[in-house]
């Protein structure tokens, strides 16, 4: 009788993922976060990950600087790199992420308790990852040598970003789509600084690494779209 109880409790709060579900997750922390204060940085970080889902199902902070989302494939690397810009506006601070694509296979209701391969991936290849900023892991070897690759060379010029070309990228990242003029009247600065900052901070050839990484898992993962 208690047997029955407990799992009808059980099933109340958990839910089995039986059909094949593939996502994405994302696990990262922030660098040198002591050195700035967290009344700054953490509402900015609690924005752009709300923006992919309600906490704690879908992204969840801990340890104080620490965090995991559920994101979809499809999206998870431009996810990721406006996580980067979103925290990068602030000077001295930067963020490392493991990027997981793969099953989700239990779902907890929270994100750090649900588990599947993608998971796994996110989390090995995040504490492996000793001095590099963006990785990845999929079920794909040689997606992920090729990833890997092109995020270690777009980690030259994203690493570097100054908090005011962070900004401009973020801002350029949430409006899909948005002209020089547009981000222009959005931020009130001049157009000339608008274009420089997007010039300097690579943003044109990321969204190119963006769009091949997107047509990339498309083909691997034809239902990687949607979950």
């Amino acid at each position: 009788m208690q047997k029955r109880i407990y799992f009808e409790l059980y099933a109340k709060t958990h839910i089995f993922v039986k059909k094949k579900n593939v996502i994405a997750v994302i696990t990262g922390d922030i660098i040198h976060s002591q050195k700035v204060s967290p009344e700054l940085w953490m509402p900015e970080l609690k924005k752009v990950l709300s923006r992919y889902g309600p906490e704690p199902e879908k992204w969840e902070i801990f340890r104080g600087d620490s965090f995991q989302l559920e994101t979809l494939p499809l999206e998870a690397l431009k996810v990721a790199i406006l996580i980067k810009a979103s925290i990068k506006q602030f000077k001295n601070l930067d963020v490392r992420m493991a990027i997981g694509v793969g099953e989700k296979t239990y779902h907890a209701g929270k994100v750090t308790e649900s588990s599947g391969s993608a998971f796994v991936f996110s989390g090995e290849t995040f504490e492996k990852m000793k001095k590099k900023t963006l990785l990845i892991r999929t079920p794909w070897q040689d997606f992920d040598e090729t990833m890997n690759l092109m995020f270690d060379l777009a980690s030259l010029t994203m690493n570097r970003w100054r908090p005011s070309t962070s900004l401009i990228i973020k801002t350029a990242l949430e409006n899909e789509g948005i002209s020089q003029k547009e981000l222009t009247s959005l931020l009130g600065k001049k157009q000339s600084n608008i274009s420089a900052a997007l010039k300097r901070g690579g943003f044109y050839e990321i969204k190119k690494m963006i769009e091949y990484y997107q047509q990339k898992i498309m083909e691997k993962c034809p239902d990687c779209s949607s979950n």
